[in-house]
């Protein structure tokens, strides 16, 4: 297949806004001032969330747009590489089309209009994961390439982002929220509840798996709330269950003994909510540590395989496939100010400490 530059499939004065946009200065928002901002969505709050939507997204696409053409080590021409960029193009020229919106109608149209837009880049991360697959096949010493590891970090941070903005604001439309949601956000949120939810996932997945599972215990106080995103908490706590269910059932599958149990501790302090994951799952040699939160290590097969149609091809669900659970999870807490850190004995366990930030002012973070 040859590899098509976007200066040849896209029109040249689109490329030429792409790169006048995409030096515009970027604008965050924090967890409490979406909260604040989006507890009464009146026509008229609607209306400035799509005003500044249309000037924040394009901005924001059109930074990812132009680093995806700029790549190393050929990484820019993958075919899956170039399918992604491809998108973000298209999404930024639907942005652009779309006309300066003065009313209730126009804000309506543009939301179906940003739906869209985030359907389109539903495939990017296993598509992503693809073209970095496509790249490590040509090269023999793939853990040195510390740039594609930054340059995925800025560019999953900044779709979480773009996926933040854009389903708050469809949220915001229903007719009929949930209690003490506004739109993504869950004013009263307990991280107990959505731990277990995760947790019954992650197990139901290690059953169809291995036939059995571990059990979970989980530890805290059932009635302590906060504001947050559950559908970012159950994410990352799924992710490191996942992990850890799988190191205790491979450690314990031919032992006499009972699998020891999986622990999980939720803490509620002044600054943050800590989320502690343990298990006696044999520990990561201390030399593995700085891989597993890197991109271009790991010996699971992605669920994207090479023959697949890249455009319409229907990606499970899982992050197991292709190993971005860790450094995945790790953004999406950092996201809101958090972060994720691993601390292993070999020979014994793991713990995953987890923290969440209380106060929800820390403003987006923003590559």
């Amino acid at each position: 297949m040859a590899v098509k530059k976007a200066s040849e499939m896209f029109s040249k004065s689109l490329i030429e806004d792409v790169h006048r946009w995409g030096c515009m200065k970027q604008t965050g928002v924090s967890l409490r001032y979406m909260m604040e901002f989006g507890s009464t969505p009146t026509e008229k709050n609607l209306l400035i969330s799509a005003q500044f939507l249309h000037k924040e997204l394009p901005i924001r696409i059109a930074r990812r747009a132009i680093e995806l053409e700029t790549l190393p080590y050929g990484l820019s021409e993958k075919p899956a590489v170039l399918k992604v960029r491809d998108w973000y193009v298209e999404s930024f020229r639907d942005m652009r089309a779309f006309p300066e919106i003065k009313d209730t109608a126009d804000e309506k149209e543009f939301t179906q209009m940003i739906k869209a837009v985030k359907v389109r880049h539903n495939n990017v991360v296993p598509m992503m994961a693809l073209g970095v697959n496509q790249l490590k096949k040509g090269m023999k010493l793939y853990e040195k390439l510390d740039e594609i590891h930054q340059f995925l970090d800025r560019f999953y941070m900044s779709r979480i982002g773009i996926r933040m903005l854009i389903g708050q604001h469809v949220e915001l439309h229903n007719p009929n929220p949930p209690l003490h949601t506004v739109g993504y956000i869950h004013t009263k949120m307990s991280p107990m509840e959505v731990a277990r939810n995760a947790s019954e996932d992650a197990r139901s997945i290690c059953f169809r798996e291995y036939g059995s599972a571990p059990e979970i215990n989980i530890y805290g106080d059932p009635s302590f709330t906060f504001p947050y995103v559950p559908t970012h908490l159950h994410l990352m706590v799924y992710e490191l269950v996942k992990n850890s269910l799988r190191a205790v059932q491979e450690r314990f599958v031919d032992s006499d003994r009972v699998a020891p149990p999986i622990r999980i501790i939720v803490a509620d302090g002044i600054e943050d909510v800590t989320i502690k994951v343990s298990d006696e799952g044999g520990g990561i040699p201390r030399s593995g540590l700085p891989k597993i939160f890197t991109y271009l290590y790991s010996t699971a097969r992605n669920p994207l395989e090479e023959d697949v149609d890249l455009g319409t091809a229907d990606v499970p669900v899982t992050m197991a496939g292709y190993g971005y659970g860790l450094p995945i999870s790790r953004l999406y807490a950092r996201y809101f100010g958090g972060d994720l850190q691993i601390i292993s004995m070999e020979g014994y366990g793991t713990d995953a400490y987890l923290h969440l930030s209380r106060l929800g002012d820390s403003q987006e973070p923003l590559p």
